[in-house]
This record gives structure tokens, C-alpha cells and sequence, in this order.
């Protein structure tokens, strides 16, 4: 078959630009005739090209200079003893009236040649024919314009009817109930119009990342049937001013097409921040939102189009979005507390195979404050490590290791002096210690270990019984005092002039939690139910806000004092039972690593009986 190729006309406007170009590099380098090199005492040196003079040697031999041709700034001629040069002079009208008066004869041409014209137009005729090139094909005005830029920069949109249905989305219950009345209305739209209810247009998903917003809105979509169409807030900004308007315009004409459906865009702060008077560079931004409100509320608002939008930054939206209308229901979701954690980690864990004594219920209860995606990234994570260690099967020790590596991060094998190494199991013992003494109002130990991950050369590991919605003032001293334990152990065994840094992350903890209690929670009497806010919105130090001087004063002094007496306290405690922590911090030297309940047969004193089973045979016999 014969193929017709069409010919490309774009390749001679690149040959001209390339040939101009070398011509005016060509004209840099064009030479002139050949000349003499005059030494200082006038003798001919050899033959060559003309002299290089500078704008001062000209004034200082202008008695020698026969001939000057002058063409702009670059000068051309011939001295008295006959020796041809060039030279760059600035005009300068008393010079050429002195090389008159010594009898030079001056020329000076105005005229243009080729190169010169072609340096004036040449910019003029590029931008023409780049500006031809770059509209080349587009058709329709201003909106083919609009129509051609989105061909060559399209918004990524992701279509079709997801399969993922409720049943896929797990520890999110309440929210799931508030998005069941959206799916009935793409089920039937019909019932709702009868009872004249209106369907919210529009839903916000807000939350901390991982939560599953994107989850929950594909689970909306498979539970009506109905298309599904997922893009990003970010697809709808580029340089070129009015694209994101065309964009918005393009991206609701193809959802209506297929109407009933649903339109979710991800990360939607990204063009629905909040308007302000002074934002006047990021106009095209906001001529984006407003297309689309206008599409979400416009004359036309029966379209059928249910908009789901994803943010983690609720608060940066316009309110002109927020309204009802518009995003009528937010729905907020929340980190997963205690049972969703669980609900969470059943769903993931059928696609992994774990041991029959997994119990993911310790594991819910050891990762609080994990996200659904963290969590399935911590099962993921204990099955790489089961194929590391030729595991059939995920084992407890794979869980506890994925979540030691998710919460401090890999294990450092790093040489360490044994006096640091020693510090340091003396240091976590001092933490287990009085953990343990405060056990009727701190969580449960887990296990202690000195075995380094991130920053970290040791640690103390707790398992909730459950989620704390609040803390007690007592509760919240046991903390304190657990949180410098280690400090303490460090002074108790070592004194004070060996103490050292490794306490810089329990003095902080311990800090915040002192300073949130008094100057947010009201748990200090001399401080008394004044709220006082030390720390803006974005986490910077700032000045006390409605409070005074003698206040700022008053809070650093109560906050110090908080902490002293829980240090106090937790010295008192290693010094009354200084030989069972020396005895527990030994034991860590040894093992490295221990569990909740080796810790307590540690510091009781009494190791843990296991009874013996007896088989009994049916002729009841002892089996040996």
C-alpha cells in the first residue's frame, strides 16, 4: 500500500533561524588584509593583521594618525608611517577637531549594509513566525484557542465504575451513614423528587491523609452504579492564564454527559483557597474558582452531577464554596480510634497470611494515632520482613518489628562504647521502673530495649487499653514522671556530671505536655481557667496572647515547677529500689530486648510459674 506522507513546513523556519545565525557569527570573525606590527622604536616586526588599538591609544598618537574611517564605534585607518589598525572609540567631536588640526583625513559612513538591516528586523520577523508556530492549526477563535490548550495539556481524569463498594471501606461507620442518602438519590432519584427533598450537590471529604477519602468516595460511586470520574486540584493551574477556566468548563460538560455521576477532586484546596483583597498575582487562580462555582451552583443546577471534594485543609477553603449549594454536607473523618483500628487491620489482613496467634486486636491497641494507610502499610511491612526471615507466615515478631520501624525506624548498628551502652540500659530501666510503679494510671508496658532505630539508642513501649479521650491530673503527673525517669536513673546511678542528651526527647514530650495542661487545660491553681495561647497557627514561638508580663512569667515559673516535682519524684523512687532497677537494667544488658511481662517478674522478683500438663491415657495411666 502506498503511504502519503504530509509534508512538514516547520523545518525551513529552523534552517533560516540556523543560517542568520551563522552569518552573523561569520561576520564576528571576518578579517581584514594584512598589515605590519610596529615595535616601540618604529621598526617594521613582521607582517600580520591590523593593530588593536585602544580608545586611549588613539588619544595619545592622534598626532600620528593619517586616515580614520569612522562606521558607529568601530574605527578603521592608517598611521603616518604607514601601519593600518583598528579600533573601538566612544565620539567624542574635540578628538576629530584635534585630528583635523594635525592633518588626519576623517571619513565617517552612515550607511547600513545587509547585516545591518538584518539585525533590526530579524527580532521583528522571529517573533512573528514563533508566534505563527505556536498558533499553527488552531481554529474557532479565542475558544478553539482554549479547546487546542487543553488538548496539549490535559487534566488527568480517571473514569469508569469502580467495583469498590461499603463493604471495602472499614472503620469509617458514621461516616459511611451520612453518604448512604447520596447513594439512594443516584439509586433513585425519582423518590426524592416526589417529596420535593433535595439531594446535596455537593459533599466535602475532610481528614488527616491516609484516612480514606478517596476510598470512601470510589465506595460511593460502586454502591450506586453510576460513572465515576476522579481528577486532582492541581490539573486545573499552568502558566497560561484562563486554561484552568477552560478546564473546569471541559471537565463538567463530559460529567453531564453522562449524567447521573460522580465527580471527585482530590486535594480541591489547591483552587479553592480562600479569596482575600490583596491577592492581586493569583488572579488566574481565582478566576478558576469562580467557574467553578458557577458550575456547581449556576443557573443550571439540575445537572445531575454530584460533586465529592477531598481536602486536608478545610479551613483554607472559600466560604463562597463551603455554603449550602454548593458543598451542602462535610463530612469530617477522623484517625481511626481503638475498634476501627481493628475493624481496619481484619479488612487488610485477608490478604495476608498471619499465624493463627496473631492477635490484631494488641496490635490495634500499639498503633494509636495511625492512619488506614498506615496501617496497611504496617501489615505490608511485616510481610517483607517474614520473607527476610523465611517466615510461612507473618508472625507476632514481624508485627512488632514493622511497627518499631514505622514509629522510630530501621535498626542502626552502630558502635557504641560500652559505657554508652550501659548508660542507656540503665537509662530505659529507669523509664520501666516507674512505669511500672504507676501502673494503676499508665498504660501497660509492653517491652523495653536498647536496641538503636532512628535517632533513638533505646526505648520504653506502652500498649493502650484503649483510646484516651482525656487525662486526669494525676494521670498526667504519672506521665511527667515517667518521662524523666530516665534522666533520673542517669543521676541516681551515675551522678550528676554524667548525664547526658539522650533525655532530650522525654524533656520535651514531658515540656509540652506540662504546658498544654496549664495554659490550655486549666490544671494549674495558680494559673487558674485562663486559657493562654503560646504557639500561632504555624507552630512558631510567638508573645503571650491577652495575658501580661507578670503572667508570661507566672506560666514559665508553674511549668518548671510541674517538672521538678515530677523529676523529684521519680529520683525518690530509683533511690528507694535502687538494686531492682540495677537488677532490671542488667537484664537489658543481657537480652537486649524485654517484654512487658518479663519487666514485672523482674522488678517482683518472682519468675512466672508454667504449669506442667500431664497426658492422661483412656486406661489412666500417666504417659510419660
Amino acid at each position: 500500500m502506498k503511504k502519503v506522507f504530509k509534508k512538514d513546513r516547520s523545518g525551513w523556519f529552523l534552517g533560516l533561524f540556523i543560517a542568520l545565525f551563522l552569518a552573523m557569527i561569520l561576520r564576528t570573525f571576518v578579517v581584514g588584509g594584512p598589515s605590519q606590527v610596529i615595535s616601540a622604536d618604529g621598526t617594521v616586526v613582521q607582517s600580520t593583521r591590523p593593530v588593536e588599538m585602544s580608545f586611549s591609544d588613539v588619544l595619545r598618537r592622534s598626532g600620528d594618525i593619517k586616515t580614520m574611517n569612522i562606521r558607529g564605534e568601530d574605527v578603521s585607518g592608517e598611521l603616518k608611517d604607514g601601519t593600518k589598525y583598528n579600533a573601538t572609540i566612544t565620539y567624542d567631536p574635540a578628538l576629530l577637531s584635534k585630528l583635523a588640526e594635525n592633518g588626519a583625513t576623517i571619513s565617517i559612513d552612515a550607511s547600513k549594509t545587509l547585516l545591518d538591516y538584518l539585525g533590526l528586523w530579524f527580532p521583528i520577523v522571529f517573533g512573528v513566525l514563533l508566534i505563527w508556530w505556536l498558533l499553527r492549526g488552531m481554529r474557532g477563535g479565542a475558544a478553539g484557542i482554549g479547546r487546542s490548550l487543553i488538548g496539549q495539556n490535559p487534566t488527568k481524569i480517571t473514569t469508569g465504575k469502580p467495583k469498590t463498594t461499603f463493604k471495602d471501606v472499614a472503620g469509617i461507620d458514621a461516616e459511611k451513614q451520612e453518604l448512604v442518602e447520596v447513594v439512594e438519590f443516584l439509586k433513585n432519584k425519582d423518590k426524592f423528587k416526589a417529596i420535593g427533598a433535595r439531594v446535596p450537590r455537593g459533599i466535602l471529604l475532610s481528614g488527616e491523609p491516609g484516612t480514606g477519602k478517596t476510598l470512601l468516595a470510589r465506595a460511593i460511586a460502586g454502591e450506586a452504579n453510576v460513572p465515576f470520574f476522579a481528577t486532582s486540584g492541581s490539573d486545573f493551574s499552568g502558566i497560561i492564564v484562563g486554561l484552568g477556566v477552560a478546564k473546569i468548563k471541559d471537565m463538567f460538560e463530559m460529567a453531564k454527559r453522562t449524567a447521573p455521576c460522580i465527580l471527585f477532586i482530590d486535594e480541591i484546596d489547591a483552587i479553592g483557597q480562600r479569596r482575600s483583597a490583596h491577592s492581586f498575582n493569583d488572579q488566574d487562580r481565582e478566576q478558576t474558582l469562580n467557574q467553578l462555582l458557577i458550575e456547581m451552583d449556576g443557573f443550571a443546577n439540575d445537572t445531575g452531577v454530584i460533586v465529592i471534594g477531598a481536602t486536608n485543609r478545610p479551613d483554607m477553603l472559600d466560604p463562597a464554596l463551603l455554603r449550602p449549594g454548593r458543598f451542602d454536607r462535610q463530612v469530617h473523618i477522623d484517625l481511626p480510634d481503638l475498634s476501627a483500628r481493628n475493624a481496619i487491620l481484619e479488612l487488610h489482613a485477608k490478604k495476608f497470611k498471619l499465624e493463627d496467634n496473631v492477635a490484631l486486636m494488641d496490635v490495634a491497641r500499639g498503633t494509636t494515632g495511625f492512619s488506614g494507610a498506615d496501617l496497611e502499610n504496617l501489615l505490608n511491612e511485616a510481610a517483607l520482613h517474614a520473607v527476610r526471615e523465611n517466615h510461612s507466615k507473618i508472625e507476632k515478631s514481624d508485627l512488632d518489628e514493622a511497627r518499631d520501624k514505622i514509629l522510630m525506624g530501621p535498626k542502626k548498628n552502630r558502635k557504641m562504647r560500652p559505657e554508652d551502652i550501659k548508660l542507656t540500659a540503665y537509662h530505659e530501666a529507669g523509664h520501666a521502673f516507674v512505669s511500672v510503679a504507676y501502673s494503676d494510671v499508665t498504660d501497660p508496658i509492653h517491652k523495653a530495649t536498647i536496641i538503636p532505630r532512628g535517632r533513638a539508642l533505646g526505648m520504653v513501649q506502652h500498649l493502650p487499653i484503649d483510646d484516651k479521650v482525656s487525662m486526669t491530673i494525676s494521670e498526667i503527673r504519672a506521665e511527667l514522671a515517667v518521662a524523666l525517669a530516665g534522666r533520673g536513673a542517669e543521676e541516681v546511678f551515675f551522678g550528676k556530671d554524667k548525664i547526658t542528651t539522650g533525655a532530650e526527647s522525654d524533656i520535651d514530650m514531658a515540656t509540652r505536655l506540662a504546658r498544654y495542661s496549664i495554659t490550655t487545660a486549666g490544671l494549674s491553681d495558680k494559673i487558674g481557667l485562663a486559657a493562654i495561647k503560646q504557639v500561632n497557627n504555624f507552630g512558631n514561638r510567638s508573645p503571650l496572647e491577652s495575658a501580661s508580663e507578670k503572667t508570661s512569667e507566672l506560666v514559665d515559673a508553674e511549668i518548671r515547677s510541674w517538672l521538678d516535682n515530677a523529676h523529684k519524684d521519680a529520683i525518690r523512687l530509683l533511690t528507694k529500689n535502687k538494686d531492682t532497677v540495677k537488677r532490671l537494667a542488667e537484664e537489658l544488658l543481657k537480652r537486649e530486648t524485654l517484654t512487658g511481662d518479663e519487666i514485672k517478674e523482674i522488678i517482683s522478683g518472682k519468675k512466672k510459674t508454667v504449669k506442667k500438663t500431664i497426658a492422661v491415657k483412656k486406661n489412666g495411666k500417666r504417659a510419660n
